[in-house]
């Protein structure tokens, strides 16, 4: 019988898993005429092993094998290590109390034997349309914080990945959040970010740089003061906290405050009420509060330049921000979004990166991280003569330095590194395939035996 578009158009990694193999091979010949990629073993223990080293869109498990509930333990694995797969348990007839079981244990559905072969393809179709419209939708969510960003952070390593899911957790809440991390890395997105998730997003959100600040304009600025309260002060003036009132206010480089004005913040923080400079009158103000530091504060506290209340009383949550060297897996994605956004404000294409000027921007270090690799990618684009931007179009800034810890760097990236490169590469591939092995291997240049080996090698799911 013909299949319908719709179920011959969407294939996927099926593992089938019967104690008998004339079987197992009957249901798999019948989704092989799908196009699917089926898989058969015929123990509870392989298919454990496939479950945990293989990467699938459907499990088809027989309920009794070696044990008469085997197939509920080959569910409860797909469960742990195949989140995003879909399972069917094949079942004896009239077995609805393990039938339920199963349901109860997160299985998509159940079949009884003997099996209805053109049932139980439109049953696997189901099944895997669901399984791929999920993982659509996860691509889908996946492209647009990739290219645009997750309120402007771009990313896809688990260090970034980790910062989004904080900030998604804690942004909602009132909790003060400390934000970390050596300049560059883009902290000021975050409090932004901090802020529109939250519910004060209507309201004004207030940014404020400590640093460089004597004590009277710093004090002046934060708390405001009364007319008269010193030579031209000719009007009231609010500082940022009134300012910021029912919103967010973010300080940053709080580390460089003075000690003298820590205590006096510290009291506005623990009181929620100002006094402007020249009036002992006391203004209530309620504010979400973000800071931010690319100092040790922890170090600062030993070395008697940071109070330690004050610390306790900032760090209410803390997300921290790690250099662009070790998360070099987002330059791609970075150098594509600066290029675009730098292009689009001259009227222009983006240029395309060849693979050696890549690997020169892979390669680099970044001490002024994020913000140092868009002002690079910004004068790259300005200056480019074409379409393209080769490795000879990098600025020579954009190198190793001819320094023993750099070259222990290069041999890292050059034994160990391509290892971890080549496992990321494949592990994102199969996050952008769905788990699709064949699709995955043909995006990798690669066989589909071959991905399998080295997804075992790598301990990859």
């Amino acid at each position: 019988m013909s299949t319908s578009p719709q179920q011959a158009d969407v294939h996927a990694q099926i593992l089938i898993v019967d104690d008998e193999p004339d079987h197992a091979e009957t249901m798999g010949e019948a989704l092989r005429r799908l196009g699917h990629v089926c898989t058969t073993v015929h123990s509870r223990a392989q298919a454990e092993e496939e479950i945990q080293y293989g990467a699938f869109d459907l499990i088809v498990t027989d309920l009794a094998m070696e044990t008469q509930d085997a197939g509920l333990g080959v569910l409860a694995a797909a469960q742990e290590h195949q989140q995003g797969a879909e399972t069917i348990v094949v079942t004896a007839h009239g077995d609805v109390a393990t039938a339920k079981a199963a349901l109860q244990g997160g299985a998509y559905d159940f079949i009884e034997k003997p099996l209805d072969l053109e049932v139980f393809r439109n049953l696997v179709s189901r099944a895997v349309e669901t399984v791929h419209l999920r993982g659509a939708n996860a691509q889908l969510r996946g492209k647009v914080d990739a290219a645009f960003g997750f309120e402007g952070i771009i990313g896809v390593s688990p260090a970034i990945r980790s910062v989004i899911s904080t900030i998604k957790q804690v942004g909602p809440s009132n909790i003060p959040v400390l934000i970390t991390g050596e300049s560059g890395t883009g902290k000021e997105l975050v409090a932004q970010a901090l802020h529109n998730q939250s519910k004060r997003a209507s309201k004004r959100y207030v940014t404020f740089n400590c640093a460089g600040q004597s004590e009277s304009l710093l004090e002046d600025q934060l708390f405001g003061h009364a007319r008269g309260a010193f030579t031209g002060a000719d009007k009231d003036r609010e500082g940022v906290f009134e300012y910021a009132d029912k919103g967010t206010l973010f300080l940053d480089e709080i580390g460089d405050m003075p000690m003298t004005m820590q205590a006096k913040l510290l009291r506005v923080l623990e009181s929620g009420e100002v006094v402007r400079l020249g009036t002992n009158t006391a203004q209530h103000t309620d504010v979400r509060f973000v800071c931010a530091t690319n100092r040790d504060l922890q170090e600062s506290i030993r070395e008697g330049t940071f109070r330690e209340d004050l610390f306790f009383r900032i760090n209410g949550a803390q997300v921290h921000l790690p250099p662009l060297r070790d998360r070099r897996e987002d330059v791609p994605l970075l150098v594509d979004h600066a290029a675009g956004k730098f292009a689009a404000e001259l009227d222009r294409s983006a240029p395309a990166f060849t693979e050696a000027a890549m690997m020169r921007l892979l390669t680099f270090t970044w001490p002024g991280n994020v913000r140092q690799l868009f002002n690079i990618v910004q004068r790259m684009v300005v200056m480019a003569a074409g379409d393209t931007i080769d490795a000879c179009n990098v600025p020579d800034e954009v190198r190793l330095d001819d320094t023993d810890d750099d070259q222990v760097n290069l041999g890292s990236l050059a034994g160990i590194g391509l290892d971890r490169l080549e496992k990321e590469a494949m592990r994102q591939t199969l996050a952008m395939t769905g788990g699709n092995r064949e699709q995955a291997a043909e995006l990798l240049g690669i066989g589909e035996r071959t991905l399998y080996r080295k997804l075992k090698a790598y301990g990859l799911k």
